[in-house]
């Protein structure tokens, strides 16, 4: 059973998720809340297996929230919702710890998969979609009004040529059989490089992998 809480400050919204979600077997929601703070204070005290966050919220936004449950330790993952064309933040939330993001009105078997996948470990967006919403907002990051410099880092030093190579082709947004044929290698074997180079790193999914190699250098925004 993946346990679920439901964070957002539209309450007709929380009952729409409720409902898909509760439909399933395998998904409950634990608990809701209306505002950051609120949803910061449920998942310390129920930690929930995902949290569904939304960004614009009173009392405490959606990102520090995030922020502020990915640097406690909880084994809770987040997922963001979030209105592409009007949010501008949804990068800013993956820089602070969420899993991966998706569109309010994204379809319902979307939802649950995305909700399964980022319980599993995993990044709920995929590879290309991540670069070129990174590309899109990198020049408009709500922290500063240019695109960021590379920022070094001593943690690349842990890795191998062809580990820094893999990741470098996960940033450009490979999947796992497309780096696997450009290096002529199983993927199983581009499986192994994917694990190694988040433990050595100390990341948690590949959109993280994507912002550590924007923020170092790696790659460059198009």
């Amino acid at each position: 059973m993946i346990r679920v809480a439901l964070v957002d400050d539209q309450p007709l919204l929380r009952l729409g998720y409720r409902m898909v979600l509760e439909s399933e077997p395998d998904l409950e929601v634990v608990g809701e809340a209306g505002d950051g703070a609120a949803g910061v204070d449920l998942a310390h005290r129920i930690v929930p297996d995902v949290v569904l966050m939304d960004v614009r919220m009173p009392i405490l936004d959606g990102i520090e929230a995030t922020r502020r449950i990915a640097a406690s330790g909880l084994p809770t993952r987040v997922l963001v919702l979030t209105t592409f064309n009007l949010d501008e933040y949804a990068f800013s939330a993956l820089r602070a710890g969420a899993s991966g993001f998706l569109l309010k009105d994204v379809p319902p078997a979307d939802l649950l998969t995305g909700i399964r996948a980022v319980a599993a470990g995993d990044a709920i967006i995929s590879p290309s979609v991540t670069r070129r919403l990174i590309d899109a907002f990198a020049a408009h990051l709500p922290d500063h009004g240019t695109a960021r410099p590379a920022t070094p880092d001593d943690r690349l030093a842990r890795l191998t040529d062809r580990e820094r190579e893999v990741m470098t082709e996960i940033a450009r947004g490979g999947s796992n059989a497309e780096i696997a044929a450009h290096f002529n290698v199983s993927e199983a074997t581009v499986k192994t490089h994917v694990g190694r180079i988040l433990t050595k790193l100390g990341l948690r999914d590949r959109v993280q992998v994507v912002i550590f190699a924007y923020e170092t250098g790696l790659i460059h925004p198009a």
